[in-house]
């Protein structure tokens, strides 16, 4: 995840949770913390227990994040936040938490006076993790018709082009889905396993070479003892060199929701 990407999940994250962006520049952004959301994110129970009890005025933090310090101005302060940030991870936790699921519809308005068809799209944002003992991460945003079975990639980014509302427009109707959420997903995970076979496993194959040296070095030092006497303690270590370098890929939901779009939208 690059670290313009970061910056732009961050706005998006809070700006769905209603707090403001005060200031945004290239490498920081400062945001105004909702009441909610200093609950959330910033482990102040005391603070908040004894606003409660007291009927005193709530005063949420201000937040800077610095997410490119070599682009962000020298007087700048701030929390500096990256992939494998603790922070990050928490507002990846938190995004799970408070917006695991939505539905939305597009706010169209047409002045035809007709009544519009609004078709359902299941919309998942996931996480690819390719894990050995290095790990990197590639989020992507995938958008599946329930009509016709059509996938869109960068389906987030379209949804930013649109109106979306919770409520229903007026003039409008939704067309019922042929293909059900849970099936949905299925198709979009298998859509992703097919592309994951397709890609360069360079990777893994260096992962298993260094694996397999570190193994070598593992059965040198035990050569010399006998199986009887390599006792538990050598088990472990080999599990343990299976567990750091063993290539494996997860795919994991971040969020997802329904969202209903006229024809044109997507």
């Amino acid at each position: 995840m690059q670290q313009q990407e970061i910056q732009r999940f961050l706005k998006n994250y809070f700006q769905a949770n209603g707090c403001e962006i005060i200031e945004e520049e290239n490498g920081y952004m400062t945001v105004q913390l909702t009441i909610e959301l200093d609950k959330e994110l910033m482990n102040r129970p005391f603070y908040w227990h004894y606003l409660e009890k007291t009927g005193g005025v709530p005063n949420p933090m201000k937040l800077t994040f610095i997410t490119n310090q070599e682009a962000a101005p020298e007087h700048i302060k701030g929390e500096v936040i990256h992939f494998g940030s603790p922070r990050l991870h928490q507002i990846f936790q938190s995004t799970k938490n408070l917006a695991a699921y939505i539905r939305l519809y597009e706010n169209h308005r047409f002045t035809s006076g007709q009544q519009v068809p609004l078709k359902p799209w299941l919309g998942l944002n996931v996480r690819i993790s390719y894990q050995c003992d290095r790990k990197r991460d590639v989020f992507k945003s995938l958008g599946l018709q329930l009509i016709n079975g059509q996938i869109v990639e960068n389906f987030h980014d379209r949804l930013l082009n649109l109106q979306l509302t919770p409520k229903i427009p007026d003039y409008s109707f939704t067309l019922s889905p042929l293909i059900m959420p849970k099936s949905g997903v299925s198709r979009i995970k298998n859509q992703l396993v097919r592309e994951i076979e397709q890609e360069d496993d360079s990777w893994a194959v260096e992962a298993r070479k260094r694996w397999h040296k570190d193994l070598q070095l593992l059965e040198h030092f035990y050569e010399e003892i006998g199986d009887d006497e390599k006792g538990e303690t050598y088990g472990n270590e080999k599990k343990a060199l299976q567990d750091q370098y063993e290539p494996n890929v997860k795919i994991s939901i971040v969020n997802g929701g329904l969202f209903y779009l006229t024809d044109r939208a997507v």
